[in-house]
C-alpha cells in the first residue's frame, strides 16, 4: 500500500511502514514544514493514505470538502510510537482492503470507518 505519514506522526512509524513493504512518503524526512493544504493535495494528486494524529484534516475534509485517497486518523490517548506501530499493525492486520478511499478513526479500543 501506499502511505503518506505526516509530520507529527513520525519517522519511526514510516521506518516501520517500509519494513513491512509499502511505499511510504514521510513528511518529516523528506519535507518538513509542509502545510496541511499541501499534504492533503500531495496525498490525494499522487494516490497516498494519509496517516495522521492531526484533528485539522477531518475539518479539511468535512468542513471544506477536501477530497483525499484515505485518511488514517489516529487519536491514541499514548501517542509513543512504539503504541502507534502497534495500533497500525493491528488495523492493518484486520482492515487493509477497507482503507483507501476512507476517513478512518482509530483510538487505542475501536477502529471507525467514517463517511465523507
Amino acid at each position: 500500500m501506499r502511505f503518506l505519514v505526516d509530520e507529527c506522526t513520525g519517522s519511526s512509524v514510516a521506518e516501520w511502514l517500509r519494513s513491512q513493504g509499502h511505499d511510504v512518503f514521510s513528511v518529516y524526512e523528506e519535507a518538513r514544514g509542509m502545510n496541511d493544504d499541501n499534504v492533503l493535495q500531495k496525498a490525494f494528486t499522487e494516490n497516498w493514505i494519509l496517516i495522521t494524529n492531526d484533528k485539522d484534516f477531518g475539518e479539511k475534509i468535512y468542513r471544506d470538502g477536501c477530497p483525499h485517497r484515505g485518511v488514517i486518523f489516529m487519536r491514541l490517548e499514548n501517542e509513543r510510537a512504539a503504541n502507534k506501530i502497534e495500533t497500525l499493525r493491528r488495523l492493518l492486520e484486520s482492515y487493509a482492503e477497507r482503507l483507501p478511499e476512507q476517513y478512518v478513526v482509530v483510538t487505542d479500543n475501536r477502529v471507525r470507518f467514517a463517511s465523507s
